[in-house]
């Protein structure tokens, strides 16, 4: 759809790299927000937001204090390092996609060890480490050592989709290639731990999805796109799969029946016992929720059931299961369950 309002542009960012880059610079200066990844140069402490941004928005992370508690809980390579797997997984608790959780201890473990707690500051030697792919080892090398590297993610893919007119299938691997050839052509030599910052600002701020303020934009008189609601062009997404999930719900002798995940997604991770929908159906259902995961969406169906069924399970004492690492959605049914169960035993 043409915009009647977009400024024209005056020239391509690439006709005059370095105007550009003082444009964006002089904004972000003035109006960039503070964070705490932002305000250190530590790469430790720049990896951790990184992964943890990777799938969870900044509200989210910041809002729930994730990224603070995490911190002080393991506030460096060492502490990570030699944490036990289950406090790890507990910390991580409600951010999903555990991957990241592993992988980040797995990093902390190979600095510590091979590189002597210290992080490597050559692009190769950050790819190397245990979760790390282009955009996070960008993030590293430029956030916390300054150095002229390029960086692409989801802001960015549209940022430059728009300022360079591309109708290339941004998540496609020419259209990659493409942004990456871009973000390296155009980061600032001198300053690019804020041109990166800057660029991926303007695309959460400014430059955004639904609704671009080209009027506000700093870097307008370079863009070249008259729809900038149009762009950037992306493969269709997933067709939604609907499913349902059957569990139980047993608590005998202060201890709650729970098994741990077995799949890759959610590997060692406490969870109610799943059972197949006909052995559940004579049971009373106690609890229905919904929730999403990538384009599934689940129901959560959940039965109370007294008698002993513990193939595959383990029995946690009540008072610990808190501090057992559990999905999000588990866990707010758990807690309700508990929280139930308490009030009806207070009334009898």
């Amino acid at each position: 759809m043409l915009s009647q309002t977009k400024p024209l542009a005056q020239a391509p960012p690439l006709d005059d790299p370095e105007a550009f880059q003082t444009a964006l610079l002089n904004w972000f200066r003035n109006e960039g927000k503070s964070y705490p990844w932002r305000d250190t140069t530590d790469p430790y402490a720049i990896v951790v937001s990184e992964l943890m941004l990777q799938q969870t928005q900044i509200a989210t992370v910041l809002g729930r204090d994730y990224y603070g508690r995490w911190m002080l809980q393991f506030p460096d390579v060492a502490t990570l390092a030699a944490a036990s797997e289950d406090s790890v997984l507990k910390a991580w608790e409600g951010l999903g996609y555990y991957r990241r959780a592993r992988n980040l201890q797995k990093l902390a473990q190979v600095v510590s060890t091979e590189h002597g707690g210290e992080f490597p500051d050559t692009l190769e030697g950050v790819l190397a480490l245990p979760g790390v792919g282009p955009y996070t080892a960008g993030a590293v090398l430029s956030f916390a050592y300054n150095k002229p590297t390029p960086l692409v993610d989801g802001n960015v893919y549209r940022v430059f989709a728009r300022l360079f007119d591309s109708h290339e299938v941004v998540d496609s691997t020419a259209g990659q290639k493409q942004m990456w050839a871009w973000a390296e052509a155009l980061v600032s030599p001198k300053h690019a731990r804020l041109y990166n910052s800057a660029l991926m600002e303007l695309g959460q701020t400014i430059c955004r999805q639904k609704h671009a303020e080209c009027e506000a934009c700093p870097v307008r008189a370079f863009c070249q796109t008259r729809s900038p609601e149009a762009l950037p062009k992306k493969t269709p997404r997933r067709k939604t799969v609907f499913q349902d999930e059957h569990v139980l719900f047993q608590v005998s002798n202060d201890q709650l029946l729970l098994t741990q995940e077995q799949g890759n997604r959610r590997q060692g991770l406490w969870k109610l016992p799943p059972r197949p929908e006909d052995q559940l159906e004579k049971l009373p259902l106690i609890y229905k929720a919904k929730y999403s995961i990538t384009h599934h969406r689940v129901t959560l169906h959940v039965y109370e059931s007294h008698e002993l069924s513990v193939e595959d399970c383990e029995w946690q004492l009540l008072r610990d299961v808190q501090e057992l690492a559990m999905p999000s959605p588990y866990r707010k049914a758990v807690d309700q369950l508990l929280q139930d169960r308490q009030a009806f035993q207070l009334k009898s």
